[in-house]
């Protein structure tokens, strides 16, 4: 893409939010940050029951508390984490160095992989204690639905973070190839080395060579070397 450098122009460009919602990734990473806000409030306000006989709650995926608390953390991490990219998403086009672009989108690749590994190992960890959980435990089926939710929102979690690393990965195809843009690429704005060319001014006289004092054609006179025999002749 002509004049893009990892998926966004040269640094100093106004921020246009319109086409900042319309990217993909940033699609995406709004999608990841709603699902998991809802996996984290299905599981923290849902998530813990217990028997008419009991006074302590217990967590609703087969009173296994690991289950519970990975979905909570995972949840809150990943919040976190699609606030902060969205947040080098804005900031991303007045970037002037390559190199730190190039950081930035590599970044996004391997976060975005591991995200998405770790909402499969979720979905799965939440699936199988939620089949396994026993009807005596939870006789009212209370938080059923809230848990449904959370192993169904693991599950599409896990091709929103899978879909970020991929145009993550693409963005950085397109730095790679890019031949607009250096690696030792810097904004000349921010240059302060940076200086303008002088102007050359074309009905400037050029110093003749006799002006500067450094030649100067030699006299007839001096072309005959009478004490040498022969004549000089000057072309």
């Amino acid at each position: 893409m002509e004049g893009m450098a990892y998926g966004a122009g040269k640094a100093g460009g106004a921020f246009d939010p319109v086409t900042f919602f319309q990217q993909p990734h940033t699609i995406l990473r709004i999608v990841s940050w709603l699902f998991s806000i809802v996996i984290f409030g299905c599981i923290a306000n849902e998530g813990y029951v217990n028997r008419p006989d009991e006074v302590e709650e217990f967590c609703i995926f087969n009173r296994n508390q690991n289950a519970c608390n990975y979905g909570v953390t995972m949840g809150s991490l990943a919040f976190l984490c699609c606030v902060a990219f969205l947040a080098l998403d804005i900031y991303f086009p007045q970037i002037s160095s390559v190199k730190d672009r190039k950081k930035a989108v590599l970044a996004d690749v391997g976060v975005s992989a591991f995200w998405s590994f770790m909402w499969f190992v979720g979905f799965c960890f939440l699936t199988n204690q939620w089949q396994v959980a026993k009807h005596e435990d939870n006789p009212l089926r209370e938080g059923g639905d809230a848990a449904r939710a959370a192993i169904t929102f693991s599950f599409f979690s896990i091709f929103t973070w899978a879909g970020q690393a991929f145009l993550a990965f693409q963005r950085y195809k397109l730095g790679a190839d890019s031949a607009l843009f250096s690696q030792d690429y810097i904004d000349p704005s921010q240059d302060a080395a940076a200086a303008p060319y002088s102007a050359y001014t074309s009905g400037g006289d050029l110093e003749s060579p006799s002006a500067a004092g450094t030649y100067q054609q030699p006299s007839t006179e001096a072309a005959f070397d009478g004490s040498a025999g022969y004549q000089r002749q000057d072309y």
